[in-house]
């Protein structure tokens, strides 16, 4: 019985090692801007090791259950079943590891089930790491899946039968409650959870103190499901908490427009925010974007609703607030009841489009377009081999915009119908190939590339008989973190959205406070449409917009800002990350609870 307590002992002790291991390599592989001691290591080794003890414990059952089943049964089956799970193990191991420490730079978030939702479309997943990082990683994973192996199988050697066997076997009975109170981590009401490693104000800290092997298992509740449920208060004091906050009529408008029924040309700018602008301090990166700011209406105080362009694409075309642990574009029995602006605008009697130049499938895109009210979808299939190959996402930005340009230059003046163009940049998003070299940072030079990409395609636009009735908005999906700029920071949210051609009265600013999910209900209004169903969209330039403020979500966190200023909400720790305004926290909770209880009736 003893070379059984030892074994199972050296297999629990062999996989929190490891776990320490793989946090010091996290570390330091995604130290990037962050300055740490060898002290912040320690502290966050001590912090992230009760989960890390619990985490083990799962890995210590099945090899548990065998040495209850070895006391009365041995053989070959008993070591082929332990080099199985081993292997199982090892696997699990290694790809939780690697996935976790590689994509963390491009997430900001621990690993979790929400990866999973991209296997369906590995190209278009894989399209944001350069090859050679592909087979780096591939390379790696194998060895570090051996090695690992290698280190659970050292830890076993055949067991012998024994006498006394109803003895020991009742012992194992009395052990197995200790091996599940520790995976559960105690006996008290809380169980074992992300949130009980989270100790410092920053983020990354946290972050590395999590076992990701963990973070993957316990997110698939939260992932996997439908819709998502918060309550944090009674249903009367979030009422009250957001009396007035969102209104869907239009009154007395400030009017921003020569006519209400223009064509209209929105395009997503990918990850496009104002840290590349000049309301970041970058006037060179987008010289041609910051001019045309002057030249139209520049809605100066925009703020991103979410932090993927999946989740950013259901905020514009549907005005919907966005989640912190779902996306709406995922789930189309979902995304079918929302209201879209495609479809309000057919009903108003427009022919709509919507340009895309990479995998349409990606992230369940074509099923949401449809759902919201597109006729007509053009994506990467319907290109050239060659144009396909343009940059690893799909058809570089230039060669759409011109496509673009070319199906605005055949519409006519006799058409019986108006047009909206729906467009979706992409090459401004890692790995940031794009076919000029003007500036020396690759993450700058990309944005150069489409800054150069939308000037061009406004100059040839005023050459055209098209210019006089059209709208072209340029509103990006989302910021990017970059150079210091993260979810703690407001600038990661802040994004220049600009109305021009010539079917806008005259160039201003609009500086009031708000979303990207208020341009369906600013649009629709100036068009003089009903937008009663867009219940999370609100008028900017209405009378009814009295209560200017942004609310944006991130990997199960929200951030809010107003004129008193500026909070991030961790839901995870319950704790604030940034800011210290309370009654802004209060307030974003009242809004994920209300737009959550609004999805569950859909």
């Amino acid at each position: 019985m003893k070379e059984r307590i030892i074994f199972l002992i050296r297999t629990f002790v062999t996989a929190v090692a490891l776990f320490i291991a793989a946090k010091v390599v996290f570390m330091f592989a995604n130290r990037g801007e962050q300055s740490f001691t060898l002290r912040d290591v320690s502290e966050v080794l001590q912090h992230g090791l009760t989960l890390d003890m619990s985490t083990a414990l799962y890995i210590v059952v099945i090899p548990f259950l065998l040495t209850i089943v070895s006391i009365w049964y041995t053989g070959k089956w008993l070591d082929r079943a332990m080099h199985l799970w081993f292997a199982i193990t090892a696997v699990a191991c290694g790809l939780a590891f690697t996935a976790d420490t590689a994509l963390y730079p491009h997430w900001g978030f621990k690993l979790d089930a929400s990866c999973l939702q991209y296997l369906s479309t590995p190209g278009a997943a894989a399209a944001s790491v350069p090859t050679w990082a592909l087979i780096v990683g591939a390379v790696f994973l194998v060895v570090l899946i051996v090695g690992i192996y290698g280190l659970f199988r050292l830890q076993y050697h055949p067991l012998m039968p024994l006498r006394k066997r109803w003895f020991y076997g009742l012992c194992c009975i009395v052990m197995a409650p200790l091996i599940f109170i520790g995976i559960r981590g105690g006996v008290e009401e809380s169980t074992t959870n992300i949130g009980q490693v989270y100790y410092s104000q920053t983020p990354f800290f946290n972050h590395s103190a999590v076992n990701p092997v963990f973070s993957f298992l316990s997110s698939f509740e939260g992932t996997m499901r439908d819709d998502v449920h918060y309550s944090f208060m009674t249903s009367e004091e979030c009422d009250s908490m957001l009396a007035g906050a969102y209104s869907t009529e239009s009154i007395d408008i400030d009017t921003l427009l020569t006519t209400q029924r223009p064509n209209v040309v929105l395009v997503m700018l990918e990850s496009a925010g104002g840290q590349f602008m000049k309301i970041g301090g970058k006037d060179y990166v987008m010289p041609r974007f910051n001019q045309l700011c002057d030249e139209g209406v520049f809605f100066s105080q925009c703020y991103a609703n979410s932090f993927r362009t999946d989740r950013a694409t259901v905020s514009i075309w549907s005005g919907h607030l966005s989640f912190p642990t779902i996306s709406l574009q995922k789930i189309p029995k979902k995304n079918s009841k929302l209201p879209g602006l495609a479809r309000t605008l057919v009903r108003a009697g427009y022919d709509t489009h919507f340009f895309y130049g990479g995998d349409i499938n990606f992230t369940k895109m074509r099923s949401y377009l449809i759902n919201s009210g597109f006729d007509r979808v053009t994506y990467d299939a319907d290109f050239t081999r060659s144009e396909q190959r343009t940059a690893q996402w799909g058809v570089c930005d230039s060669i759409m915009f011109d496509r673009v340009r070319d199906e605005i230059q055949a519409w006519s003046a006799d058409d019986k119908k108006p047009h909206l163009i729906g467009f979706c940049t992409l090459s401004s998003h890692e790995p940031w190939d794009v076919p000029i070299h003007e500036l020396e940072d690759p993450v700058e030079n990309a944005f150069y590339y489409l800054d150069q990409c939308i000037g061009r395609f406004v100059d040839e636009l005023r050459r055209t008989p098209q210019w006089d009735n059209l709208l072209l908005i340029f509103i990006p999906d989302h910021g990017v973190k970059y150079a210091g700029v993260d979810e703690t920071t407001p600038l990661i949210m802040h994004i220049p959205v600009l109305w021009m051609g010539g079917a806008v009265k005259e160039p201003r600013v609009v500086d009031f406070i708000c979303n990207q999910s208020d341009q369906a209900a600013t649009l629709l209004g100036q068009m003089g449409i009903n937008h009663d169903d867009y219940f999370f969209s609100r008028d900017v330039m209405s009378k009814t917009y009295t209560k200017p403020f942004a609310y944006h979500t991130f990997n199960n966190g929200f951030s809010m800002v107003d004129s008193t200023g500026f909070v991030v909400y961790d839901l995870t720790s319950e704790t604030i990350m940034a800011g210290d305004n309370k009654s802004l926290v209060g307030r974003g909770k009242a809004i994920l609870q209300h737009s959550s209880e609004d999805l569950r009736r859909r």
